[in-house]
C-alpha cells in the first residue's frame, strides 16, 4: 500500500499531526478554482450536499492491484492519517474530506485509458472550497507543518487570492465529435448477449450487466470545467463528480443518477435504479413510455433482483431496512425505475465497509455478484476501470457519499471515452438492449457535441 505521494506523513506512525483551519468567504466561481490550482483535483455536487472542489494534495492515499483488500487498505491508511486530526473550528460543510474512488474490478490494471486511476486512490485536498446555499468557505490543510501557525498564515493567501481571481467568462461550446469508434460493433454484442442468455439459461447466473465503450476524437481539447458546468444545467438533480489525480491530463467525470451509499452515523440510504426506457417527445408520449417501463414484466424483474439484492447485502449491518414507494427517475434523454432505500445500522460503521458491502450493485454487475464478475471479464470488449465503481468521498469520522460511476466518462485533451451498459435476464432482446446503451451514451456525448 503506497499511501503518500506528496508531503512528509509517515506510514502506521499515527502520530503526525494533521492541521486544518477554515474560514467562511465570498463566493467564488468553481471554474476559476479549478483553472487556478494544481493537480489532483475533485469535484463533487450532490441533492442535499454542499457542492465541494478541491485541489492540490496534502496526502494520497493508493490502493494498486494485488492488494487483498483494497478497501479495508484504504480506510487503515485514512484512520492513520486522522490520528492526530486538529480540526480546530471547523464548520460541517467545510471539514476536510477525502475524494476519490475504487476501480470496478479488483484486478485492474491501470494502464493505457486509465493510467492515473490505480484499484484505490483518494486524496485530501492542501485546498478545498465548499458552497452550501449561499454560504462559502474555504478549508486548508496540511500534514505535519512546521508551525501550526502556518495553516493560518496560508489561510490568509489565499483568502485573497480567490478574491483576485478573474471571473472565468461564459462556458465554452462544446469541443465537438469528429469520430466516434465503438469497442463493440453491433454484432459482436449480439453474440455477447446470446452468450450470456446461455448461461442464464443453464441455471445459476440470474442477471448480468454487459457495457460497451464508445471512443470518441475531439475537434478540439476538452474544457472539463465547462463540461461539468453544462453536466450542472442539464442534470442538475444528478450526482456530478470529477477525479483528476495527476498532471498527465486524465480525468474522469460524469453526471449520474444512481447513489450507491450515504452515511452518517447510523443512517443510511441507498437506492436501487433498474430498468430504463426513454423520454418521450411529447409529454403525453413521455408519460405513456412511464406507465409501460411500470407495467414492463421484463424491467420490474430486473429492478427487484436489484431491490433484493441491496436488502440482502445490508442486513449483516442493519437494525431495520426501510424499502420506499418504486417510482420512475425521470432524466434528460432517459427514464429509470427507482426505489429509494434506508436502514439504521446496528453499530457505527465506517462507510467504505458499506462500500465494500454494496459494489457492485445488481444494477451494474449482475446475480450472483461472482459469477456475474467472471461472466463481464469473460465477454467485454474492454477494460471498466472506473467505470460503474463507487466515487465519491469520507471524512475522518467515517462518513460519505459514494455514487455508482455510470453516465460517465475518462477524457484526456481531444480524446475521450464514453461507457454505458444494460441489465441481461432471461427475456432480454440484444435489439433493444443496443439501442439501450446507445441512449445511455447521451448525457456525455450531449455535453461533448
Amino acid at each position: 500500500m503506497e499511501t503518500l505521494r506528496s508531503g512528509s506523513w509517515r506510514e502506521g506512525s499515527g502520530e503526525t499531526p494533521l492541521v486544518t483551519r477554515s474560514r467562511a468567504i465570498d463566493a467564488v466561481s468553481f471554474r476559476a478554482v479549478l483553472s487556478a490550482f494544481d493537480s489532483p483535483r475533485a469535484v463533487w455536487t450532490a441533492p442535499d450536499e454542499p457542492t465541494v472542489v478541491g485541489c492540490e494534495a496534502a496526502a494520497t492515499l493508493v490502493a494498486d492491484r494485488g492488494i487483498d483488500d483494497r478497501f479495508a487498505a484504504v480506510r487503515n491508511a485514512a484512520d492513520d492519517l486522522f490520528a492526530a486530526f486538529d480540526a480546530g473550528a471547523t464548520p460541517a460543510p467545510a471539514r476536510p474530506r477525502l475524494f476519490g474512488g475504487f476501480a470496478f474490478h479488483d484486478d485492474h490494471d491501470p494502464d493505457g485509458g486509465w493510467e492515473g486511476f490505480p484499484a484505490g486512490y483518494f486524496f485530501l485536498p492542501r485546498v478545498q472550497v465548499a458552497r452550501d446555499g449561499e454560504d462559502a468557505w474555504l478549508t486548508v490543510t496540511a500534514v505535519d507543518p512546521d508551525d501550526p501557525d502556518a495553516v493560518e498564515d496560508r489561510l490568509d493567501a489565499l483568502v485573497d487570492e480567490l478574491r483576485e481571481l478573474p471571473a472565468p467568462g461564459p462556458t465554452v461550446d462544446p469541443p465537438g465529435v469528429a469520430e466516434r469508434r465503438p469497442t463493440t460493433s453491433k454484432a459482436e454484442w449480439r453474440d455477447q448477449i446470446d452468450a450470456a442468455l446461455e448461461r442464464i439459461g443453464q441455471g445459476g447466473l440470474q442477471k448480468v450487466v454487459l457495457a460497451q465503450a464508445l471512443d470518441v476524437a475531439l475537434d478540439s481539447s476538452l474544457s472539463v470545467p465547462d463540461a461539468l458546468a453544462r453536466l450542472r444545467t442539464t442534470y442538475p438533480d444528478c450526482y456530478r463528480f470529477l477525479v483528476d489525480p495527476d498532471e498527465s491530463g486524465r480525468s474522469f467525470f460524469g453526471a449520474t443518477p444512481e447513489r450507491l451509499v450515504s452515511l452518517s452515523g447510523r443512517e443510511l440510504k441507498t437506492e436501487a435504479l433498474a430498468g430504463s426506457t426513454g423520454r418521450g417527445d411529447t409529454p403525453e408520449e413521455d408519460e405513456w413510455l412511464a406507465r409501460d417501463l411500470l407495467g414492463s414484466e421484463k424491467d420490474v424483474h430486473e429492478h427487484r433482483l436489484v431491490v433484493d439484492a441491496v436488502r440482502d447485502q445490508l442486513s449483516p449491518f442493519a437494525a431495520s431496512v426501510r424499502t420506499g414507494q418504486r417510482t420512475v427517475r425521470k432524466l434528460d434523454s432517459v427514464q429509470h425505475l427507482r426505489t429509494p432505500i434506508s436502514a439504521e445500522l446496528v453499530d457505527v460503521e465506517h462507510v467504505l465497509d458499506l462500500v465494500e458491502a454494496l459494489h457492485p450493485t445488481p444494477a451494474v454487475g449482475g446475480l450472483p455478484p461472482d459469477l456475474a464478475w467472471r461472466t463481464i471479464r469473460e465477454t467485454e470488449t474492454f477494460e471498466r476501470g472506473w467505470y460503474a465503481a463507487p466515487v465519491g468521498w469520507f471524512d475522518a469520522a467515517g462518513n460519505g457519499t459514494f455514487t455508482v460511476a455510470i453516465r460517465s466518462a475518462v477524457a484526456n485533451g481531444n480524446d475521450a471515452t464514453l461507457f454505458a451498459g444494460a441489465g441481461i435476464v432471461a427475456d432480454s432482446d440484444a435489439d433493444r438492449e443496443w439501442d439501450e446503451v446507445q441512449l445511455k451514451y447521451r448525457p456525455m456525448l450531449d455535453t461533448l457535441e
